[in-house]
């Protein structure tokens, strides 16, 4: 199904045959991730082009794909211009050194990833088997915090713990690039910052502690938050979390088929602005997951987009009270007329 939906689509661009390069959207295609070259042509069949380190993983791993040797670097774009002699290409390669070598022998060739992403955004029952699953990791993960937060503990020192646990259970790091940790752990002042970067500081009573967990478990990535307090826990942090409570559960209500995700952030951003919070809400409301941490559609004010059965998306307003604290409430959610939310794990504020 998803080899026949990307070609409806790598047709709807005009081209009949597809060329990824990037390592999620080689995955799709072949079910091998790794360093190799994709190919899909219109009768259906797909090659892998790898560098001999990578062959016998890509053999064992690819599902009915003919993998095909080449030299490093030079040496795959020479096969793989081979292959492409004729034909009308599009693709996914984003550097420009190799678009512009492979654009001399197919000067037709075209960028777009809108084949992979209008392919990926609707997810088969595979998938969703898969997120569920890392979803209820997560949520165990959680449960871990609930034993570990202790006023002297530091993030990095939580982060390790929780890592410890999930590479367990086989899930690991995004690799996002945009982060230098693989987790969100940040408590008092850092959890204003929605993206914080772990640090050393210890948790101290008062705090409100943010954890955002972002994991891959067989590809797929599942993304959850919770945020704990400690101690005694000041009123104006307990309004905001109650707040925060409140918006997301009405995001969630919000969700279901061919209403439009600007709709689900206005539940929750139209609550947060009644209650006076709307200028501490710096964010959009959620993004779509999968084989990436960020996948369309946005959750967002300006995004038309409606939303379909089998979407896979997030839903996490949130209140960021400059060097006091932050709030954060997320849950994984596959869209479906009543919508699954794969997160079990309480939103009461629990206070250690």
């Amino acid at each position: 199904m998803r080899l026949r939906n990307l070609m409806v689509y790598t047709k709807e661009i005009g081209c009949d045959t597809l060329v990824c390069f990037e390592p999620e959207n080689l995955f799709y295609m072949t079910g091998f991730w790794g360093e190799a070259i994709g190919v899909l042509e219109k009768n259906g069949n797909t090659t892998i082009i790898a560098p001999e380190l990578e062959v016998m993983r890509a053999k064992e791993d690819s599902i009915e794909c003919n993998v095909v040797t080449s030299e490093r670097g030079v040496g795959l774009l020479s096969t793989l211009v081979k292959i492409l002699k004729g034909k009308k290409v599009c693709t996914d390669c984003q550097n420009y050194e190799t678009m512009e070598k492979l654009k001399k022998s197919i000067p037709s060739i075209k960028h777009s990833v809108e084949p992979f992403y209008k392919a990926r955004i609707i997810k088969e029952e595979s998938e969703i088997k898969i997120l569920r699953k890392a979803s209820k990791i997560l949520d165990e993960m959680y449960e871990l915090c609930t034993r570990k937060i202790v006023r002297g503990l530091r993030e990095s020192e939580l982060q390790s713990k929780l890592m410890s646990f999930a590479m367990e259970q086989e899930m690991f790091s995004t690799g996002y690039r945009s982060t230098l940790n693989p987790l969100i752990i940040a408590g008092g002042p850092n959890g204003a910052l929605p993206h914080a970067q772990v640090t050393n500081r210890k948790f101290v009573d008062g705090d409100l502690i943010v954890v955002d967990l972002t994991l891959r478990y067989k590809g797929y990535v599942s993304d959850a938050t919770r945020t704990f307090g400690l101690g005694k826990i000041s009123n104006k942090a307990k309004e905001a979390y109650e707040i925060v409570k409140d918006s997301q559960e009405l995001g969630l209500k919000a969700v279901k088929p061919n209403v439009s995700c600007k709709s689900v952030d206005n539940a929750c951003r139209s609550y947060i602005n009644e209650k006076n919070y709307g200028r501490y809400f710096i964010h959009s409301t959620g993004h779509g997951i999968g084989l990436e941490v960020h996948e369309f559609p946005n959750i967002s004010q300006k995004s038309e987009t409606r939303l379909e059965k089998n979407m896979a998306i997030t839903v996490e307003p949130g209140i960021y009270i400059q060097n006091k604290f932050g709030v954060r409430i997320e849950d994984s959610v596959i869209v479906k007329e009543k919508p699954i939310i794969m997160h079990r794990f309480t939103k009461e504020l629990i206070i250690l």
